[in-house]
């Protein structure tokens, strides 16, 4: 079946569910106002039988008083009244006799004994339980269908009559459900005839239009494909001489939809290649605005500048006997030639740039005054078949960013973090201090208080001594853990397989940890994992994670290590099962002096991580404490660097985890014989992993 085809159905299919929606609407609202107009008409008619049958008692009890004060005189002076009474009796017959609905018509007492009715066998009887013809009328189109056009019933149409603000009388007038239906089959069908004619008058006018509506589809599928073909000209822009489009050629019943479908894919391809060109642009736009240091300038197909940032002007050199170099305005509008003049070694790289055409992400050129500018090349436009060139080229960006002040940016920030890694570091060796000082200053105003009121107690004054000794040791333990802590490490760096240090750490310590009935699960790769480190510092890192695994299931467990390679890191995780760390512990876990054990020195893992920052690497931890996750446990990551030679001019142990290039002055090139670090930076490497627990750090 066509697409054509099914659209029509379809749009026919949906006026005619809208069409039976609204007739269904229209035949409830029909049957609702009839019965509304059946209840007001039957309550008219009821009243009226209640007037009589008010004025029967009242001349009734007036000619034939009861005999005495009991009820049931009284119930009997005024059944005889009502059936006696000419007029009432001829109210209710012409009730029944002339209304189309009224099955009959009856009064009742207070307790629906039947004192007067149409029907003479229902007289001194219990008037029956009928359904009220109110509840008929207010309840919803379904249960009024049901009730009119289901079971046959009488419906009861209610007044009272009230004595003494309580009923005495009720009068009932019975409708019948066949009478209704009888009386409203007529005009119903004479609707459901106009609705069905409406309905298929609606599906015949939807069809047609829906086919009227689809006839230009044919024209715009040609449209499209000429759009298409020409990338997007106009006819008009085209030259006389241009060869005429190869359009698909008609075929009789082909589907003009599914042409225009192909035409709009075709499109899509091409705006999807070209939003790719311009999101390539808006990221280098937004690579210019985060740093303001990098010239950009964006040239048009004919390699004239359209945009050019102030930072291009401190790239720019000018050749001897030239004058000054042009502001950025300046170069708006300017030739390629004419901004990198040829004879400059950045010009000569910008035009080789230019004449290969390929994308270009990092060159490196340096200048006339030693400064090393990286040149990026970014052609915007759709690319061709190979991925290099694009066919039709928008225009290209090119992006000069100065490595030294990027790496003078870099070492600012790391001045900054360091100073900001002593702070917090002077704040928790300050905590530790204040708590033992101010035990002494106050033991010493107890002791002074009872030297000065003469009363001396040897015991009680040696009691108070006792405590100051304590507290100072006390407090030189504190200073004494903070100098080795801050006291420059010897790193015997030598190229080592990692996997038998790992093993190891698991063979001293797998007696304790199975004491504790704590399993250990390794894993490790076939081929060797070379890395440069100091061994003794290694195992003992590792050994701190192993135990803190231990401590953290106090029932037992398994603690999961792995070693494996992932580009230029060794990777080591150790992983446990044990009760986990609260999220709002774990910015703080790694700095010293914390912790949460009664007996913890809050050093284990703030020497760890700093072990791993003198070796160039970074560690990460993952916690789950929720008792209910699958996932509850700690996973500590660490990353080494794979060992590289030693050519590199890198000191890995005087580094921080920042990246290479971080600490000002690199020193020369590595060798085997060990290394310090310092202690500003090691008090700094302790305390600044406070706030970074979930960054990813580059080395």
């Amino acid at each position: 079946m066509r697409l054509r085809t099914k659209l029509v159905l379809t749009a026919t299919g949906l006026t005619f569910g809208i069409v039976l929606v609204l007739s269904i609407v229209f035949l409830g609202e029909l049957l609702r106002q009839r019965i509304e107009q059946t209840s007001a008409a039957n309550d008219v008619l009821a009243r009226e039988v209640l007037l009589a049958t008010e004025q029967a008692v009242r001349t009734g009890l007036s000619a034939h008083p009861p005999q005495d004060q009991s009820d049931t005189a009284l119930h009997a002076a005024v059944m005889d009244a009502l059936q006696n009474n000419e007029d009432l009796l001829s109210v209710m017959d012409g009730i029944l006799r002339y209304s189309p609905t009224v099955e009959d018509v009856s009064v009742t007492d207070a307790h629906a004994i039947t004192m007067l009715s149409t029907d003479p066998d229902a007289v001194n009887q219990r008037a029956p339980d009928r359904t009220s013809f109110n509840r008929v009328r207010d309840s919803n189109v379904l249960y009024q269908m049901s009730e009119v056009f289901g079971t046959p019933r009488v419906l009861d149409i209610a007044v009272p009559l009230d004595r003494n603000n309580a009923p005495f009388l009720v009068v009932h007038i019975g409708v019948r459900s066949t009478f209704l239906r009888n009386s409203y089959e007529p005009f119903l069908r004479a609707a459901l005839e106009f609705v069905i004619l409406a309905t298929l008058a609606s599906m015949v006018v939807a069809a047609v239009l829906s086919a009227v509506a689809l006839r230009p589809l044919q024209a715009i599928g040609e449209q499209l494909e000429r759009l298409t073909l020409t990338r997007g000209d106009t006819s008009a822009a085209l030259p006389t001489d241009h060869p005429p489009l190869q359009l698909e050629p008609p075929i009789s019943g082909a589907d003009p939809i599914g042409r225009v479908t192909r035409s709009i894919d075709r499109l899509g391809r091409q705006m999807r290649s070209r939003e790719e060109g311009y999101t390539a642009l808006q990221t280098n736009l937004n690579q210019m605005l985060d740093t303001l240091r990098d010239g950009v300038l964006l040239f048009a197909a004919d390699r004239r500048a359209v945009m050019v940032s102030d930072a291009v002007a401190h790239f720019i050199v000018s050749a001897e006997g030239c004058a000054e170099t042009p502001a950025a305005e300046d170069m708006v509008g300017m030739r390629l030639e004419e901004i990198f003049l040829p004879e400059t070694r950045l010009g000569d790289a910008v035009q080789a740039a230019f004449d290969r055409g390929a994308q270009i992400s990092a060159d490196t050129v340096t200048l006339e005054d030693g400064r090393q500018v990286q040149i990026s090349l970014d052609h915007i436009g759709d690319a061709n078949a190979n991925g290099n060139r694009p066919d039709h080229d928008m225009g290209t960006l090119l992006t000069l960013r100065n490595i030294g002040s990027a790496l003078e940016l870099e070492q600012e920030l790391e001045v900054s973090r360091r100073l900001a890694a002593i702070g917090r570091l002077t704040a928790n060796v300050g905590h530790e201090v204040k708590n033992p000082i101010n035990a002494m200053v106050v033991h010493l105003e107890l002791l002074r208080g009872k030297l000065a009121g003469g009363a001396f107690d040897r015991d009680s004054a040696q009691k108070h001594v006792e405590i100051l000794a304590d507290e100072m040791h006390r407090l030189d333990r504190v200073v004494e853990t903070l100098a080795d802590f801050s006291r420059p490490m010897d790193l015997d760096l030598r190229e080592r397989d990692l996997r038998p240090v790992v093993d190891q750490v698991l063979d001293l310590a797998g007696a304790e940890l199975k004491e504790h009935g704590v399993s250990i699960q390794s894993d490790s790769p076939p081929q060797p994992v070379p890395v440069r480190i100091d061994d003794e510092l290694m195992r003992q890192a590792l050994l701190n994670l192993l135990l803190n695994a231990m401590q953290a299931m106090p029932n037992g467990g398994v603690v999961r290590v792995s070693v494996r390679r992932e580009q230029r890191f060794a990777i080591v995780e150790i992983a446990d099962n044990g009760v986990g760390i609260p999220a709002a512990l774990l910015p703080r876990i790694f700095d010293l002096y914390f912790t949460t054990k009664p007996k913890g020195s809050g050093i284990g893992l703030a020497m760890t991580y700093r072990i791993l920052q003198l070796h160039g690497g970074v560690m990460e931890v993952r916690s789950d404490s929720d008792p209910a996750s699958p996932m509850r446990g700690t996973t500590f990551t660490l990353q080494i660097p794979i060992s590289a030679p030693t050519s590199e001019g890198r000191k890995p142990g005087a580094l921080l985890a920042h990246g290479p290039n971080d600490r000002p002055g690199s020193g020369p090139a590595e060798s085997s014989a060990p290394m310090a670090a310092t202690p500003a930076s090691a008090g700094a490497t302790a305390a600044s992993v406070a706030s970074t627990m979930d960054r990813k750090e580059s080395v």
